[in-house]
C-alpha cells in the first residue's frame, strides 16, 4: 500500500473537509448535552446580580487557565480586579490590573457578549493586539495586531540539537486564503451543523492554522467560547472549557498532536473535545451552587458589624467554596491576606467565631485555624 505523501491536516487533498463518525459522537455529545442543560438550569435559580457574580467567577477562571495553559502565571487578583471593572462589580482593595490582563478579559468578553457579531479579519486581529498591548511576548518583539511573517511556524520542543517538531502551520503565503476560509466558515449564517460539534471543529481548525506569531491557542479557545455562547443564545459562559483544558494540559496536546498529523477524519478530536465540555459544565454546576450558598451566608448574615478586613477574608473563604481554603483560615493566614498585626487578626477571627460565621478546624497545635459555617 502507498505512503500518503502529505504529513499534516492541512496538507492533506481534502482539507478542510472534516469527516467524522456520527454514531461514535453520539454517546459523548448526549452526555456533553445533558451536563450543559443542568448547568444552565441550576444558573436559572440565580437572581441578575448572582448571575453576575457567578459569571465573574467563570470568567476570572477562564482568564487565569487561558493562560496557565501557555505556561503563563496571571496574578489572581489582577484578573479579579479586571473582570470585577468590566462587570461593574466592586473593586474595592484589589490591585490595578496591567493592560495585557485587560486586554485578556476585554478578548474574552467581546467574544461572548458579541457573540452574534460576524468574526472578521479586523476584528481578529484587535484581538491578538489587545492580548500583547505592549508588542512584547515575554522577551521579544512579535507581530501584533496583523498575520505572522515568512519564517515557518513549528511548535518544537527539547534541547538545540535535538529538538522534536510536534507541528508545523501552513506556510505565510497560504495564511489569508487560510483565514478567509475559515472565517466564511464560522460566520455561515443557519449554519445546520450540531453546535458542540461546531465549536470543536472551530477550535482545532483555528489552532492548525495558527494565523498569529502569538496568542494562536488563547484565540482558539475564545472563539470556541464565542462558538458555545453562539450555540446556547446567551451573552456570557457558565462554564470555563479553559479551566478543564488546563486540568487536562497533556491529552490535550497529546490529541492535538495526533489529529493534526492525521486525515481529515477528526473523531477522535471531536469526542475528546466533547468529554471537555462534560466534564467543565460538571465542574460549573460547583460554580453555580457556591454563588447561592454564598448569596444564603450573607443574607444570614447580613445584620453582623462587620469590618472591611473580615468581609474581605470571609468572602475569599466564600469564593473558594467548601474544602477549597486549604486548611482553612488562620491568623498567620488572616495577617497576610489583611496586612494586619497578630493581635488584631486574633482578636477579628474571634469575632468571626462569636458571630457564627467560622468554627474551629478539628486540628490542634500550630495546625489550628478555622473554617467557614455554610
Amino acid at each position: 500500500m502507498m505512503q500518503s505523501s502529505h504529513r499534516w491536516i492541512w496538507q492533506h487533498p481534502h482539507w478542510p473537509q472534516f469527516t467524522w463518525d456520527q454514531a461514535a459522537l453520539t454517546e459523548p455529545l448526549a452526555r456533553a448535552r445533558l451536563a450543559q442543560g443542568k448547568v444552565l438550569g441550576a444558573a436559572r435559580l440565580l437572581d441578575n446580580t448572582l448571575t453576575l457574580e457567578a459569571v465573574a467567577s467563570i470568567l476570572v477562571e477562564d482568564g487565569v487557565t487561558t493562560s496557565a495553559i501557555e505556561g503563563e502565571r496571571l496574578d489572581v487578583d489582577a484578573v479579579r480586579s479586571s473582570v470585577a471593572r468590566h462587570l461593574g462589580l466592586p473593586s474595592a482593595g484589589l490591585p490595578t490590573p496591567p493592560r495585557a490582563v485587560d486586554g485578556l478579559i476585554e478578548v474574552l468578553l467581546d467574544a461572548t457578549r458579541n457573540h452574534a457579531q460576524p468574526l472578521t479579519p479586523t476584528r481578529l486581529f484587535g484581538w491578538q493586539a489587545a492580548l500583547f498591548p505592549t508588542g512584547y511576548s515575554g522577551l521579544h518583539v512579535i507581530r501584533t495586531g496583523q498575520l505572522r511573517g515568512e519564517e515557518p511556524m513549528q511548535v518544537v520542543s527539547g534541547r538545540i540539537g535535538y529538538e522534536k517538531v510536534h507541528f508545523e502551520a501552513p506556510g505565510h503565503e497560504v495564511l489569508d486564503q487560510e483565514l478567509a476560509n475559515f472565517l466564511s466558515w464560522f460566520n455561515e449564517p443557519d449554519n445546520p451543523m450540531e453546535g458542540l460539534v461546531r465549536a470543536g471543529l472551530a477550535h482545532l481548525w483555528f489552532v492548525t492554522v495558527h494565523p498569529f506569531e502569538d496568542g494562536n491557542g488563547r484565540l482558539a479557545r475564545a472563539i470556541t467560547d464565542m462558538a458555545l455562547s453562539q450555540d446556547e443564545q446567551l451573552p456570557m459562559r457558565l462554564f470555563s472549557l479553559s479551566a478543564q483544558i488546563l486540568r487536562e494540559r497533556e491529552t490535550y496536546y497529546e490529541i492535538l498532536e495526533q489529529t493534526q498529523r492525521g486525515g481529515v477524519d477528526v473523531t477522535a478530536w471531536l469526542i475528546w473535545f466533547l468529554e471537555q465540555v462534560q466534564a467543565s459544565a460538571t465542574a460549573a454546576e460547583q460554580t453555580v451552587a457556591n454563588t447561592l450558598a454564598k448569596a444564603r451566608f450573607w443574607l444570614r448574615h447580613q445584620s453582623a458589624t462587620l469590618n472591611e478586613r473580615q468581609r474581605k477574608v470571609l468572602n475569599r473563604l466564600l469564593d473558594a467554596g467548601p474544602g477549597g481554603f486549604e486548611g482553612g483560615i488562620n491568623t498567620r493566614k488572616y495577617m497576610s491576606m489583611t496586612k494586619t498585626s497578630r493581635a488584631t487578626a486574633y482578636r477579628e477571627l474571634s469575632e468571626l467565631v462569636t458571630l457564627g460565621c467560622l468554627k474551629p478546624t478539628d486540628k490542634g497545635g500550630r495546625s489550628s485555624g478555622y473554617e467557614l459555617i455554610w
